[in-house]
């Protein structure tokens, strides 16, 4: 399979194939004319790759995922408290959000929002 084939399979794009190849998460055979040549397990291993992204795993949280994967005698432990380490983290973030989302939706009702130049919001933002 080429590039494309590939992209429209996993639903990746061809730029980001190249960039999981640059940063060696995948290893794609050459031919002959120097072009990628896709195996059925490099289909496998970019779907995966792009399902772990789509959960928020970063670049090196899906390095260590993959070889997990690949590690037939792997501890599921492992891979449990990778897991769990990321969802801590997007527990964090969602936390951060909601307090962000608080403190602009107190801002804004506290706004006028008309002709006169006092704003609340500017005034908080210009806060030191």
């Amino acid at each position: 399979m080429n590039i494309s084939d590939v992209s429209k399979r996993t639903g990746l794009p061809p730029k980001t194939i190249r960039y999981y190849e640059d940063i060696g998460l995948i290893r794609p055979a050459r031919d002959t004319n120097g072009y990628r040549v896709f195996q059925h397990a490099d289909t496998h291993k970019l779907a995966f790759l792009g399902r772990a992204r789509t959960l928020g795993f970063s670049i090196e949280d899906c390095r260590t995922l993959m070889a997990l994967y690949e590690d037939q005698e792997r501890n599921s432990g492992d891979v449990k408290r990778l897991a769990q380490e990321h969802l801590a983290r997007i527990d964090e973030k969602i936390e951060q959000l909601q307090s962000m989302q608080a403190t602009l939706r107190h801002l804004v009702r506290e706004c006028a929002g008309d002709n006169r130049p006092d704003c609340p919001i500017l005034r908080d933002l210009a806060q030191d």
